[in-house]
């Protein structure tokens, strides 16, 4: 075989391997009428920072023999592209560090443009650099980092790593190797909220979109979430005093909504689980690194796709696996950010169930 075309992740003799089935396979729609076209697919829990606001300090992580294998996560997305899926996003943890991963890319990135539509990933960026190319390569377009400060000091006390300058040469090596990078930033109330107009304006500045989140309540951590929660209608509320902000119809099949920031002429989306509840539109499912499928972010629901994987008949049971996943997708979450000392709405994290 020539070199230069890339190869699937080689096979275990005894790994079943599923076939595709595109042609006979229903599509993806949930009780709601909701049509699933776009699967999040962690590759590891595994991740090189410690944000405040995702884990505590000494996180505990899954051992390896627990997480899928890359064979098993590329027999687990070919089986979601037979049912309708067009977009998958590798997240993580942090995807990067995951031993090998440019294989799966390089492998699903021979479907592209037949079968998949897009390709894509969440990192931190701080393996980025490394890696750039590679996923250019294998077809990614476009990536998000997370990048919720530009002051080192405080990147480094909130990620309790002092990793910013990796992850700004990251940012750089992705644009250089010609993807497209739209930054995450997660709003927070008291460390970054001063900020965030200068860290749009430097993103639009570079040609990057740059997307605010409100923060999610999942996980233990060790700070208060309320003391953490900054409403994004107060933020816009602030940035249209300072700007002008167009809404756009624009959309990357996501739950951001979009504004054009006249004075920068980039984008800026924002993502409100809580101001303003997107669930109606949701088009996506979350699978983690042990093959464990969410149907929704915010609820507790779930299916166990490891098991119909290693079953002995994996495509049937595979099928029946995500028709009961579509069956018990709930119709929005239920977080909530308005009592002090609550539990978690959920006590996994979000490295557990994929950024």
């Amino acid at each position: 075989m020539n070199d230069n075309v890339p190869r699937p992740p080689s096979r275990q003799p005894d790994l079943i391997v599923l076939r595709d089935a595109a042609d006979s396979a229903p599509p993806l729609v949930d009780s709601f009428q909701r049509r699933i076209t776009y699967l999040r697919l962690s590759v590891t829990d595994r991740c090189d920072l410690r944000c405040s606001y995702c884990m505590p300090e000494r996180m505990t992580f899954l051992p390896k023999k627990d997480v899928l294998s890359l064979e098993e996560l590329y027999d687990l997305a070919t089986g979601f592209i037979a049912r309708g899926v067009t977009k998958i996003r590798i997240t993580g943890g942090e995807p990067l560090v995951r031993r090998d991963i440019i294989d799966l890319f390089t492998a699903l990135g021979r479907r592209l443009g037949h079968d998949l539509a897009e390709l894509t990933l969440t990192t931190n960026g701080t393996q980025l650099a490394a890696h750039a190319d590679a996923l250019a390569r294998a077809g990614v377009r476009r990536v998000n980092v997370s990048l919720d400060t530009l002051d080192r000091a405080k990147f480094a006390q909130l990620t309790r790593r002092d990793s910013l300058p990796q992850v700004l040469e990251g940012i750089a090596a992705a644009k250089a190797a010609g993807l497209k990078v739209k930054l995450n930033a997660v709003a927070l109330k008291g460390v970054n909220a001063d900020e965030l107009p200068d860290l749009i304006a430097w993103g639009h500045s570079h040609g990057h979109d740059v997307t605010l989140i409100e923060v999610m309540p999942l996980g233990d951590v060790e700070e208060e979430r309320l003391d953490q929660y900054l409403p994004l209608d107060a933020v816009e509320a602030a940035l249209a005093q300072r700007w002008t902000l167009n809404p756009l119809a624009f959309s990357t099949g996501g739950p951001a909504r979009y504004v054009e920031v006249a004075e920068t002429g980039g984008r800026l989306g924002l993502i409100t689980p809580h101001t303003n509840n997107f669930c109606s539109g949701c088009n996506r499912l979350r699978v983690t690194a042990t093959g464990q499928l969410y149907p929704c972010l915010g609820g507790g629901e779930r299916v166990d796709l490891r098991a119909a994987l290693r079953s002995d008949a994996p495509e049937a049971n595979l099928a029946a696996a995500l028709d009961e996943a579509l069956r018990i997708k709930p119709e929005k979450h239920h977080f909530r950010m308005d009592t002090r000392g609550a539990d978690p709405a959920l006590a996994r994290h979000m490295s557990m169930t994929g950024g």
